[in-house]
């Protein structure tokens, strides 16, 4: 049974200023958790990226704000971004890794939740669908 739908658009110019402007490594800190922040090489000292790395944090970036509108509850919930990672696995399909808080919320309620992404002409895209196994 479907829980809910999210989706967001990310401008990916705006992420690059968020990365690399002068409050990037707390933005960093706040936004993306660790197994993110390994895979897209962010640092508390990002001053550039490649903009694939770019493309890949905005698209990031909107898969969790995606999670939170499928999630019906916008940041106000239980949530830290942080807690909310989008992760690659090995076929390099996108999954989400809930962690702290995050990760209770969801299994509490035993849901399962899907994500796709996408990015192109300076805009990065995620689609997040939440499923219950409840009937």
């Amino acid at each position: 049974m479907i829980y809910g739908i999210g989706c967001d658009l990310c401008a990916i110019p705006r992420m690059e200023k968020s990365l690399t402007g002068p409050h990037g490594g707390a933005f960093v800190r706040r936004v993306f958790g660790p197994d993110e922040r390994e895979a897209l090489g962010l640092s508390e000292q990002t001053e550039s990226l490649p903009a694939r790395r770019i493309a890949s944090a905005a698209a990031n970036f909107a898969a969790k704000e995606a999670f939170l509108k499928a999630a019906g509850t916008g940041l106000a919930g239980p949530f830290a971004l942080a807690e909310i990672q989008a992760v690659r696995l090995p076929s390099g399909g996108p999954a989400y890794r809930f962690s702290g808080r995050t990760a209770q919320w969801v299994a509490q309620r035993r849901l399962t939740a899907h994500l796709t992404l996408s990015h192109d002409g300076g805009m990065a895209m995620a689609v997040c669908l939440l499923e219950s196994s409840d009937n």
